[in-house]
């Protein structure tokens, strides 16, 4: 698993400002962005006793989920991950599947899961027989990704944050999510084993520090 930098920073709607201009100048968007920007609907599955809740609210330093997403509710790419954190790096797992096969595991239906062929679905399987994991809740936002080659840098804005509450029919476009209360805008700084420091001096922002803001975590305080 090749591990990257993960840091991410709670900022106001007048930060995220200032900072998009500065990123238009010294990066390029991503290109799968749309006018700059895409729309990210994620599932997200929690064991019975809400391990990875716990986990993030109690700091755990080392943890694991697992989500569903697509984007621009384009059903053609929908990818399911598996995400490791340990400290400040990341390591992030995806594998393509079907429309069906999202359905099928949001309604938490695992005969089919153990014979398939693609290694993330058994993984999730043996997650979801061994711990009872299961689909817990809809996260939607808004995000503005940027790239930097030199160091494989990837910065992205995130903000417009909604959640499902206790929805979890992933496809459903008529799902609706509503504004999570006092949510912040996201900036999230991802590298490989350098950050350019043209990169470093974009991103400056006078007394902020790292954030604890996980949308998971604010998504399900709403059960």
């Amino acid at each position: 698993m090749q591990f990257r930098h993960e840091v991410k920073h709670e900022i106001s709607l007048h930060d995220m400002l200032i900072l998009r201009q500065r990123l238009c100048a010294v990066m390029k968007p991503d290109v799968h962005a749309v006018n700059g920007q895409y729309e990210v609907r994620s599932l997200y599955f929690d064991s019975l006793a809400d391990k990875s809740l716990r986990e993030k609210l109690d700091g755990v330093n080392i943890r694991e989920k697992y989500r569903i997403r697509l984007y621009n509710n384009d059903t053609s790419m929908i990818v399911l991950q598996r995400k490791f954190k340990h400290g400040d790096l990341g390591c992030k797992n995806s594998a393509v599947i079907t429309p069906e096969q999202a359905q099928a595991i949001a309604d938490g239906e695992l005969g089919w899961m153990l014979d398939s062929v693609n290694e993330m679905i058994r993984c999730l399987y043996s997650r979801m027989v061994s711990e009872g994991l299961k689909a817990k809740v809809i996260v939607d936002y808004t995000r503005e990704p940027f790239v930097f080659d030199p160091g494989n840098v990837r910065v992205t804005l995130d903000y417009n944050i909604r959640t499902g509450m206790r929805c979890t029919d992933f496809l459903n476009p008529s799902c609706v999510t509503i504004p999570i209360k006092d949510s912040p805008c996201i900036l999230e700084v991802k590298w490989d084993n350098y950050l350019p420091s043209v990169i470093r001096d974009a991103i400056q922002l006078d007394g902020r520090r790292s954030a604890a803001f996980s949308k998971y975590a604010a998504s399900r305080m709403y059960d």
